[in-house]
């Protein structure tokens, strides 16, 4: 599958009271199960925004399609949030959790790939990472081979604390050079030819 090159993405913060209704929406579709989030309504949806835009190194980004809502991104600390105890943070290290919304919800062929792209490039030059960090559930083999596709390296399995509960997770790291000669990026590459 090819990048969308032709699409308009951009990220802005997120706002917890302007985003948390379409965020639920998204959250609430099976496809999303993953985020663990499913039985969340509104007003929960908009309290946990609320506690990821105040949080010390976090920060949750609302990703428009065309100028309109298609997908949602946390970026964060991994020094300081959710991976303390199982990874050796580098310096520049920035952890990445994105959510498309469901299929159906915004259809173009490449869709995906133009996102994760978007997200990845925002990462690298819109934070200043040096190296993307991602620590999805190892149960998830679609977001795994897309993580793969764009140039990150498996570490290996390790349990994450997500407030509570214990997440069975593979982390993984790309740096900037690996994700410029990723399979996703040269597919784009070979589009624009």
């Amino acid at each position: 599958m090819s990048v969308a090159t032709d699409l308009d993405i951009t990220l802005i913060p997120a706002d917890p009271r302007r985003d948390a209704v379409v965020l639920q929406s998204w959250l609430s579709d099976p496809h999303s199960a993953f985020w663990g989030m499913t039985a969340l309504d509104a007003a929960q949806v908009e309290e946990y925004l609320a506690s990821v835009t105040t949080a010390p190194g976090q920060q949750a980004w609302l990703g428009l399609i065309d100028g309109a809502p298609a997908f949602y991104a946390e970026t964060y600390d991994p020094a300081r949030v959710l991976l303390t105890e199982v990874h050796v943070a580098a310096p520049g290290d920035l952890g990445m959790h994105v959510l498309i919304s469901p299929p159906g919800a915004v259809t173009r062929h490449g869709l995906t790939d133009a996102v994760f792209a978007a997200v990845m490039t925002w990462c690298f030059d819109g934070l200043g990472a040096t190296r993307v960090v991602v620590e999805p559930d190892v149960r998830n083999e679609r977001i795994r081979a897309k993580n793969v596709r764009a140039g990150f390296q498996e570490l290996g399995e390790v349990v994450v604390d997500e407030g509570g509960h214990l997440k069975a997770a593979m982390l993984s790291t790309c740096t900037r050079e690996a994700f410029a000669a990723s399979a996703l990026t040269r597919l784009d590459r070979e589009e624009r030819a």
